[in-house]
């Protein structure tokens, strides 16, 4: 839903070009972080270039923002506008496309994964709606693919899905993600081959998350050794579960909800039966066999129809902590990972678009910068919102885009 004119017009921060100056790239990504992710990750130039490191940091920013674009028309974009600003240097003329793509390659991915992981954090603020349930923060993780360039490199790196002739037509860069709910700011990545298992690289998603985090998954992320992870890392927890897992019945609760035990995989039916009696007995159950639980089932009609059972599992076994009501409704917020995926798929590559990138590490470089150019709109919403108290999840993510594309065209972010 786009932002009406009595929204982005209410209070003096309300307005998205209120938060723009030199473009949303200078502003979010700045220099002195630029050259903090290059000295950490070696990749500082020995001699002065054309295109020095910190530019092509920027530019693969933009390549995020402006998708469709040619290489070179996606710097002419960048650099436009430096005449008229008082910056342009007569003797510098607009790189041609094999020398961006080799000052690409002098770059690599590492610094721009480095820049990622350095600034793409939680953006909600205490009051920031639908951002938090009590005093947790919500966020959930999904996995999702992209298809890349058909190339030989890019084949033996990331691989097709099927084989033979059902082989995808593409190979294809598989990417799990955390995400906060509220904001829909991804703040954690984990890139990977199609043929990595998503459960897999879920598992790297574990050092980005914390106390004070409500994080939720879909039965398809769900293994007990997944689960035992991310619970170790001090966050709390809110994962459906599909019907193939057991559960252990210890007790019901005053809301609906009950207490109940995970296996690890591999137990007869009579070992968890023996430790479900051990548990209703007080007494202490191998965390490498089984851990409590708390289950809430629930259904949606007007979703569901059929009214197919929901079960969802939680690490918040006090039900007068969260209430089994709450915690499904706070459930559903995990769509909000979907919806972020989809606006940099969709938005930001384009419906049906490749990541046209020859080589892996240019594919994976490319792939950081759609998440940040993602990142950067999304902190800018945000901060539009707030302060009107606006929902960001109605914050046109398709009209952030183009005032960012109008600021960097217009207010040039790098100076040759």
């Amino acid at each position: 839903m786009a932002v009406t004119s009595s929204v982005a017009e209410a209070g003096p921060r309300g307005r998205l070009t209120d938060h723009i100056e030199l473009g949303v790239l200078s502003a979010r990504f700045g220099r002195d972080l630029l050259e903090e992710v290059l000295n950490r990750t070696g990749r500082r130039e020995q001699r002065s270039r054309r295109l020095p490191a910190h530019v092509m940091i920027r530019y693969v920013i933009a390549m995020g923002l402006f998708s469709a674009e040619s290489y070179d028309e996606v710097m002419r974009r960048l650099v436009g506008n430096l005449r008229r600003l008082g910056s342009w240097n007569d003797g510098w003329q607009v790189p041609v496309k094999s020398a961006i793509t080799q000052a690409r390659q002098r770059l690599g991915p590492e610094p721009v994964q480095a820049l990622f992981e350095r600034a793409a954090v939680p953006l909600a603020g205490p009051g920031t709606k639908g951002a938090w349930l009590g005093r947790r923060r919500l966020m959930a993780i999904d996995a999702t693919s992209f298809d890349v360039a058909d190339t030989p490199d890019n084949v033996e790196r990331f691989g097709r899905m099927g084989s033979g002739p059902k082989a995808s037509a593409y190979p294809k860069l598989h990417v799990a993600a955390l995400a906060e709910c509220g904001s829909h700011a991804v703040v954690g990545a984990v890139l990977g081959g199609c043929r990595t298992g998503e459960r897999t690289l879920a598992a790297g998603l574990t050092r980005t998350v914390g106390p004070g985090m409500l994080v939720m998954a879909d039965a398809g992320l769900y293994s007990y050794e997944l689960f035992t992870a991310f619970a170790a890392t001090g966050a709390d927890l809110v994962w459906r579960i599909g019907a193939s897992v057991s559960v252990g019945h210890l007790r019901w609760l005053p809301d609906g909800s009950y207490q109940a035990l995970i296996y690890a995989p591999g137990l007869t039916a009579a070992r968890r039966a023996r430790l479900a009696e051990d548990a209703t007995a007080g007494r202490d159950i191998p965390p490498a066999l089984a851990r409590h639980v708390r289950v809430v089932e629930y259904t949606v009609p007007d979703r569901n129809p059929d009214g197919d059972l929901i079960v969802v599992i939680t690490t918040v076994t006090d039900p007068h902590d969260i209430p089994a009501v709450e915690l499904a409704e706070a459930y559903h917020q995990r769509w909000e990972e979907e919806s972020a995926l989809d606006e940099i798929k969709t938005d930001l590559r384009g419906p049906g678009g490749i990541l046209r990138s020859k080589t892996p590490d240019l594919v994976e470089q490319q792939l950081w910068g759609l998440l940040l150019a993602h990142y950067a709109i999304r902190a800018l919403l945000l901060e539009a919102a707030d302060p009107a108290g606006y929902d960001p999840d109605r914050m046109s993510f398709v009209k952030g885009l183009r005032v960012v594309r109008r600021q960097v065209t217009d207010q040039a972010a790098i100076t040759p």
